[in-house]
């Protein structure tokens, strides 16, 4: 298995004005390639290769006075625009990264590579910081099964909200940590302070990079918080059971900086990829099955709820927090998912029967998957 470990990158002055060039001639034969393969699919002719490309946009470009200016970065940076791989680094003995025609950079080591990478590439952020990203091949981290006091696999299923990020069937909550709203008066003050800055003045650029700082701050702090939280998941249950939410509807909705903030289609992500990496299951069911509506205990559905309804009592006399029942619900239907893997769409005995679609192909009763 492939993976990417990131480090923080420090260079010199000399070295970050190199690689902004590196940077802006990269872009540069990127953009000529992506217009190249347009032209070609304009014109009907077979897209050209890399070799053509390479030979077109570097060696020939680079003996034309528009862009002979290529010629002072690394070749292997201009092909890396159009093939999409990177060389020409190494990792020396002092621990800097020596990178062709840049020289060797300080690198913050914060972990070992697991084997020797296999290519290396070098970002620079909105706040001007640099990290590099290398490729390395690690080998199976496949986890010892999660099992119960009775050898059974554990499982767990989560309602996934706004209120609470997430509520498993066990009742447990995972708070919502809000990283964009906790920050929002940092960030508009910033935004304030740059928008009276005069455009192209050094106190605007000022401005700017502490705007750019206050954004990659919330980004920073909610991907470690995600990547903790996932990581915990999946190392302590062998099944988790999501679902398949509407995120890009959501976010055009009057919910929309709070869906964004919640980062679902990240957590998701995560799951699923340290899911395959660990050897665990992640199950998503389908986003229709009304599972805020229905009796967890006798499978009624007992039809739609608004939002600030957080409790409800079923005929049947069960009482259910709304976000507890539908994380039994999730959990139940994953369970119907995983045993009619190959079989017919099934449903469990939350009520959502295959013909309760109608004609507009949403469930009766059916809302917007929940928010809250």
């Amino acid at each position: 298995m492939q993976l990417r470990y990131r480090y923080r990158l420090y260079p010199t002055p000399g070295q970050r004005r190199a690689l902004a060039q590196a940077f802006g001639n990269a872009r540069v034969v990127f953009n000529d390639a992506v217009r190249a393969r347009q032209d070609a699919h304009a014109a009907g002719e077979k897209f050209p290769t890399g070799t053509v490309l390479q030979k077109r946009l570097i060696t020939d470009a680079k003996r034309t006075d528009e862009r002979g200016w290529l010629g002072q970065c690394s070749n292997i940076v201009l092909q890396q625009a159009i093939r999409l791989h990177t060389g020409g680094f190494s990792v020396r003995p002092n621990g800097k990264l020596r990178l062709a025609r840049i020289g060797d950079v300080k690198v913050a080591w914060s972990r070992d590579l697991p084997s020797a990478p296999s290519s290396v590439t070098v970002v620079k952020t909105a706040d001007e910081r640099y990290y590099c990203s290398f490729v390395v091949e690690v080998g199976d981290e496949t986890l010892p099964a999660a099992v119960d006091q009775h050898g059974q696999d554990v499982e767990l299923g989560l309602d996934l909200g706004l209120s609470a990020f997430a509520v498993d069937q066990h009742g447990r909550v995972l708070d919502n940590p809000r990283f964009l709203r906790r920050a929002e008066r940092k960030l508009k003050r910033a935004q304030r302070e740059l928008s009276r800055k005069k455009k192209g003045s050094n106190n605007r650029n000022k401005a700017r990079r502490k705007l750019a700082r206050q954004h990659v701050k919330v980004t920073d702090t909610r991907s470690d918080w995600l990547h903790k939280a996932t990581t915990s998941i999946v190392r302590e249950n062998q099944t988790i059971v999501l679902e398949d939410l509407a995120v890009s509807g959501l976010a055009r909705t009057r919910l929309a900086k709070s869906v964004h903030d919640a980062s679902w289609g990240t957590f998701r992500r995560l799951l699923d990829e340290k899911a395959h990496r660990y050897g665990r299951q992640l199950v998503v069911i389908d986003r229709w099955l009304p599972t805020s509506q229905t009796c967890s205990d006798c499978g009624r559905i007992d039809g739609p709820k608004p939002l600030d309804v957080r409790t409800w009592t079923c005929p049947c006399g069960a009482t259910h927090d709304r976000d507890h029942n539908a994380a039994k619900n999730i959990l139940a239907a994953g369970r119907a998912e995983r045993q009619n893997a190959c079989g017919p769409d099934v449903r469990p005995h939350t009520g959502a029967d295959g013909d309760e679609a109608g004609s507009s192909g949403t469930p009766r009763g059916a809302t917007a998957p929940h928010a809250a």
